[in-house]
């Protein structure tokens, strides 16, 4: 049983990997054995993070913004330059933009949609080939996209692009996991709901109040997002293609 999650001798990269869910997923990655690579957009703090992970396991920081091209390319060939096969990719760099209907900008909707959706895409893209190359070895590489519980169902903030970036992130999952397993490479999504982060404010400075609406009585903590990236990421998820996993205490439930 330890061997089926197990993530010992596999070399993984977390996008928005500083803070978070995606500090959250790094670090299990590598409680499971695996040799962590995070990038996030500030570089202190995208040092700073793999320092003290590194307590844990190899856990290295590129630092780069996802959000560019030119920042994407520079990523690919800082990591190509440093190994010569992916096992697991997370897709977890993100943005969120709040505003009324009327008065909500065009720049709030490219941000979002440029990061949340478009960037995915392009650097499973680029990373590709590496992917396969970790393929080839006989157990299939991962790409795990951190969508979101508002693009499963509706809540009533105003977070238009948002829900339709991550909405479009879960079905865009669907679609590219039917291409990418014919090179051996299996494609899930994850769909959190509340946990304590940057992002999600509201779950981290008030969790006892955000509690009482959530069924299982709590919002999430660190094991309980590790534990699905994990189970994805090892050979415990290998036969599981194109499905987003809801981790949400029973919230997406509860709002149907």
């Amino acid at each position: 049983m330890n061997d089926l999650f197990s993530l010992a001798g596999r070399t993984a990269i977390v996008t928005g990997g500083s803070r978070g869910i995606g500090r959250m997923i790094a670090k299990g990655f590598l409680q499971a054995g695996a040799r962590v690579y995070i990038t996030a957009r500030k570089a202190a703090v995208c040092d700073a993070t793999a320092a003290e992970l590194s307590s844990i396991g190899p856990c290295f920081s590129l630092p780069f913004d996802l959000a560019t091209p030119d920042g994407q390319r520079g990523f690919v060939a800082a990591f190509g330059a440093r190994e010569k096969h992916l096992d697991i990719l997370v897709n977890n760099a993100g943005a969120a933009w709040g505003a009324p209907f009327a008065e909500f900008p065009e720049q709030g909707w490219d941000k979002v949609v440029d990061l949340n959706l478009k960037s995915p895409f392009f650097l499973t893209q680029a990373l590709h080939g590496l992917l396969k190359a970790g393929a080839a070895g006989g157990r299939p590489a991962k790409v795990i996209n951190i969508a979101s519980i508002d693009g499963v169902s509706v809540n009533p903030m105003e977070t238009y692009s948002y829900a339709a970036s991550k909405a479009g992130l879960i079905h865009l999952t669907r679609r590219l996991a039917l291409r990418l397993i014919q090179d051996g490479i299996v494609m899930t999504a994850i769909a959190p709901g509340a946990f304590a982060s940057d992002m999600n404010r509201d779950a981290r400075d008030h969790g006892d109040t955000v509690a009482q609406r959530i069924p299982a009585g709590r919002i999430g903590v660190d094991d309980d997002m590790a534990g699905a990236a994990i189970y994805l990421a090892s050979r415990a998820g290998d036969y599981v293609v194109g499905s987003t996993l809801i981790v949400d205490g029973g919230v997406t439930h509860a709002r149907s």
